[in-house]
Order: structure tokens, then sequence, then C-alpha cells
């Protein structure tokens, strides 16, 4: 992998804990519709939404995020430690 593409994958990274259950992910936000999230764990091991989601059956690869994860990355944003890019 160049480095180029390294860091335009893994460039502006930053850890973000669910306030629910702790889930630890690295994010970047490249715009205020953009999220990237990195799991660092298996998200249905170590999410309890997600977990239920694939005991029902649905494809969790399918998934964007838990509605928890997603307020801890807005709440991320709002306190300043994570940076909304501008595409």
């Amino acid at each position: 992998m160049t480095t180029e593409t390294t860091e335009f994958l893994t460039g502006g990274l930053r850890p973000v804990s669910c306030r629910d259950c702790g889930t630890r992910v690295l994010v970047k936000k490249n715009s205020e519709a953009h999220t990237s999230i990195q799991w660092m764990t298996d998200a249905a091991s170590s999410c309890p939404f997600f977990a239920e989601q694939a005991s029902a059956g649905v494809n969790t690869a399918l998934l964007d995020t838990c509605g928890e994860l997603g307020e801890s990355i807005a709440e991320a944003v709002g306190a300043g430690l994570l940076e909304v890019g501008n595409g």
C-alpha cells in the first residue's frame, strides 16, 4: 500500500468510545454527512445493538452504526474532539 493510500484510509482517524457500551472505534468525519468508522473489534461481539441484529439474522456489515455510537460521535464533534472535514 502506498503512503498516499495509507494516509487516505487512516489519516485523521480519532478514537471514540460509545457512551452506552464503551465500545471503542476509530472515526473520521469527512463532512457533516460522511463519517468513516473503523471497528477495532468485531462489532457483533462488542456492541449490544450489533449483537442483537446478528442474532436476528441481519448482515451487520450492511449496518452503518448503532444510535448510541452515532450520538457519541456527535458529542465528540460538539466537544471539539473530532474535526469535521470539508468533503
